[in-house]
């Protein structure tokens, strides 16, 4: 995570808590003069729009006062979904079982972008089955991970 998504991230936690909500994770993209920032929240009874709504008022109040972002920016609040963005340690253990796919920042004997299903979490690595091949893949360099559904 970059040092601003961390600061922003320490902003908001304490009133999307407060609301009852979980922070689940923080996405933040600059592009130019396009900025984005995604806050996934969610909740043991789910998340409706009315969830996302009044964290985004919540959020974006935040925002004004403590002016964390130069300039303008798009606030997006949502549910992580089916196939929910793994951003902890703690959430990839949740999902144990689960196939994952991840994406690095930089190649891995080869490759960045890896499917399988997710073996847990072994020294600070990602443990990934991948058709009879363990993969150890270092936390710090994933990218983005998210869970694949299943139907």
């Amino acid at each position: 995570m970059s040092g601003k998504t961390v600061k922003i991230e320490e902003l908001i936690r304490p009133g999307v808590e407060a609301l009852g909500y979980e922070l689940w994770g923080v996405d933040y993209q600059s592009h130019g003069r396009h900025t984005m920032l995604r806050v996934y929240i969610d909740s043991e009874k789910g998340i409706g729009v009315d969830d996302c709504a009044k964290v985004s008022h919540q959020i974006s109040g935040v925002l004004d006062v403590e002016d964390p972002i130069a300039g303008e920016y798009n606030l997006e609040v949502s549910s992580p979904g089916m196939d929910r963005p793994l951003y902890t340690p703690e959430q990839y253990i949740q999902y144990v079982g689960n196939d994952i796919n991840v994406r690095l920042r930089v190649a891995f004997e080869g490759r960045r972008k890896f499917l399988g299903r997710l073996m847990g979490i072994e020294d600070g690595d990602v443990v990934l089955m991948m058709e009879e091949h363990e993969y150890l893949l270092p936390f710090d360099q994933i990218d983005k991970a998210n869970v694949v559904p299943r139907f």
